[in-house]
């Protein structure tokens, strides 16, 4: 692509954004929404591969439903309320129709099944963005209007997912598909504690977005879409593979890892908020999304592909990508844990 569309283009999806979290005014979010969408779709079908505009048109009308139901929503709302504010959702109505759209733009379950086929379309990149950068603006949005939105819809919305992320990734062998699952659950633990503990959800959010990087450059640098190929990665690069390995234990959620520390906090506040059933539920849910994980490095690191030799090969893969966002990300995945008393005080 020309270096000054993809400049262009990037430029549009950080305006979009940022758009969306400066506005409290329901038009001004709905276009740094739009511009968020247009902004992507050329990225997202940059390859003229078919799977790819299929992803991308795919995406393309479920975003556009997701922000025509938010702009009929906030319609209705200041028809009943006289206003625009996003703070003055007083009609349940509109709340409930709100909370839907953003759900479908950030791939909630039960309006997670356009995010798996989409993702799986797309380049590792592009995947990237997508499920970081893209899911920034609607959880904003979600934060701004928590208060106003019935919260057993939350828990539900929240407690779906997971189990949904846990049991779709279960069954998969294309990595993008799985990490697609594990976005899913990821935004299920951020919705559950939503209306508890807010700064929690931006924690939660943060961690998810450092390790999915990891993840997701990782395979970048190694050109893994499947697990039959994760098999042959070791005796390329070793020290990636194990880092690899742990990046994905680390989005299980286990300890001593950075992954462990939004979960405990999340199970810690459903705690003390009298919601110990919930807490078990999620803490076991965990289990599904970790059994995945686990599989992922169990085909990393203890098996041996046949088409492998069984040693160390004296050349090493060269990649043009950018090391230092693949270290960085990695060393914040791996290593956050310890600071956990530290960014509680903050938080």
């Amino acid at each position: 692509m020309n270096p000054y569309v993809l400049t262009a283009l990037l430029s549009s999806l950080g305006l979009g954004t940022t758009l969306t979290f400066a506005s409290s005014h329901w038009l001004l979010a709905w276009m740094g929404l739009e511009i968020n969408t247009l902004a992507i779709i050329p990225l997202m079908a940059q390859h003229h591969h078919p799977r790819a505009v299929e992803a991308t048109t795919k995406y393309f009308l479920t975003q556009a439903a997701a922000a025509a139901m938010i702009l009929f929503a906030s319609t209705t709302n200041a028809w009943l309320t006289g206003g625009w504010d996003m703070n003055d959702m007083s009609s349940p109505i509109a709340s409930a129709m709100v909370i839907a759209a953003l759900a479908l733009k950030i791939g909630l379950a039960p309006m997670h099944f356009w995010m798996p086929e989409v993702l799986q379309g797309l380049d590792l990149l592009t995947g990237l963005i997508l499920s970081t950068w893209q899911k920034l603006a609607p959880l904003a949005l979600i934060v701004q209007t928590a208060q106003a939105i019935d919260p057993l819809l939350l828990t539900t919305l929240g407690l779906m997912s997971t189990l949904v992320g846990g049991w779709g990734g279960l069954n998969q062998t294309q990595l993008r598909k799985i990490l697609a699952y594990s976005s899913i659950a990821h935004m299920g633990w951020m919705i559950i504690v939503l209306q508890y503990a807010p700064q929690l959800t931006l924690l939660a959010l943060l961690m998810y977005v450092f390790m999915t990087s990891s993840a997701f450059l990782t395979l970048k640098a190694s050109s893994s879409t499947k697990i039959g190929t994760l098999a042959t990665i070791w005796s390329k690069s070793p020290i990636l593979t194990t880092a690899a390995a742990l990046v994905l234990l680390s989005l299980g959620g286990l300890p001593p890892l950075t992954g462990f520390m939004p979960k405990w906090l999340i199970l810690q506040e459903l705690a003390k908020q009298g919601l110990p059933l919930l807490a078990t539920v999620m803490a076991l849910a965990a289990l599904l999304s970790l059994y995945f994980y686990l599989r992922l490095c169990y085909a990393m690191t203890l098996t041996i592909s046949p088409h492998t030799n069984t040693f160390i090969t004296p050349w090493r893969v060269q990649t043009t990508q950018f090391s230092f966002p693949l270290a960085l990300s990695t060393v914040v995945a791996l290593g956050l844990l310890p600071m956990a008393p530290a960014i509680v005080m903050l938080v």
